[in-house]
């Protein structure tokens, strides 16, 4: 889609999406500028080179609104920024606390008021994920953009920080003056991206409930950076958007596409090993935050995405193990 834009805004610059989706936007010579913003120093940003003035970056805690003010009428202002993608989101779902929330939901929050009062800023693209949506054996497999989101009570606050950002945009929605698109991307498989299953992975056996073997939907992050990208450009059109993967397995098959042995083991001993791996280890999975989704179907329904974004999967998750197509 060729499309001119003065300037992009890209948070989250230096994790895996941040950083491909910046190297694709600066690809596009219909962009002028990148904006890029991360939490790193410069000199510890891997930023791709060659690309002069058009690419800036800026170390800045979005968490505080007064340097997310500093930011937008700052060099944002002197770029022509037209579109923000904003994907950063605290990606430890063992950390909680005031400052998470501030990075989760504040940053969001400060970017929509002070957008909305901007001089050039005509567009918030927010990367939203899956597990904001409710998991239940009496809810449908197939989940569409007006499945329930997930309220419970006691939810994590992983759980209820996404939910909560999640919220904060679309409620805005018809109401700002700016174009607001919420993508609900699938898990990303991959490191560095918050991803629970890959977290599940990185052990010498991935235990899961005896008796289940759900159907899982997994994104690779090149078509997470694709529905971005797409999403930026796509002016005068705003809502929600489910964003699925390529691939759709069971749970057994990704941990046997991903090299590791799979067991089944009552939902007892589970939680008990995982809770213990996470005090001793440090790992981030919790069985009990997934205990629902590693029981039941959930499978993101991508038709608006398709047809109002022209986003479909691409790019298979890189597995390390190949046995003929994931999905069989």
């Amino acid at each position: 889609m060729s499309v001119y834009i003065q300037g992009v805004m890209v948070t989250g610059a230096t994790t895996p999406i941040g950083e491909r989706l910046i190297r694709r936007l600066l690809e596009d010579e219909g962009i002028e500028s990148v904006l890029a913003v991360g939490l790193e120093p410069e000199d510890e940003a891997p930023l791709p080179q060659g690309y002069g003035d058009r690419l800036t970056y800026v170390s800045v805690d979005l968490g505080r609104s007064r340097r997310v003010r500093n930011l937008l009428f700052g060099v944002a202002k002197e770029l022509g920024v037209e579109v923000v993608i904003h994907t950063s989101m605290h990606r430890d779902a063992k950390d909680s606390g005031g400052r998470v929330h501030a990075q989760n939901v504040d940053a969001l929050r400060s970017l929509l008021d002070l957008g909305e009062r901007h001089p050039t800023i005509r567009r918030l693209v927010f990367k939203s994920h899956a597990e904001v949506y409710q998991v239940k054996h009496d809810l449908p497999i197939l989940v569409t953009e007006d499945h329930p989101l997930n309220m419970t009570s006691g939810s994590p606050q992983w759980i209820r920080d996404r939910v909560e950002a999640d919220l904060t945009a679309c409620a805005r929605m018809g109401l700002s003056s700016l174009e607001i698109a919420v993508l609900r991307c699938a898990e990303v498989l991959a490191p560095g991206c918050g991803s629970q299953i890959w977290d599940w992975l990185d052990a010498s056996v991935a235990l899961r409930p005896v008796g289940f073997d759900p159907m899982t939907n997994v994104l690779s992050v090149d078509d997470a950076v694709l529905a971005l990208e797409l999403a930026a450009k796509a002016f005068g059109v705003q809502g929600v958007f489910n964003i699925p993967g390529k691939d759709t397995l069971p749970l057994s098959s990704i941990s046997r596409q991903w090299g590791v042995p799979g067991m089944p083991v009552p939902g007892v001993l589970a939680s008990a090993f995982y809770r213990t791996r996470r005090r001793l280890r440090g790992h981030d999975f919790s069985y009990g935050m997934n205990l629902r989704r590693f029981h039941f179907c959930s499978v993101l329904d991508g038709t608006r995405a398709r047809q109002v974004l022209g986003f479909e999967p691409q790019t298979p998750v890189d597995w390390p193990i190949t046995t003929g197509d994931p999905a069989g």
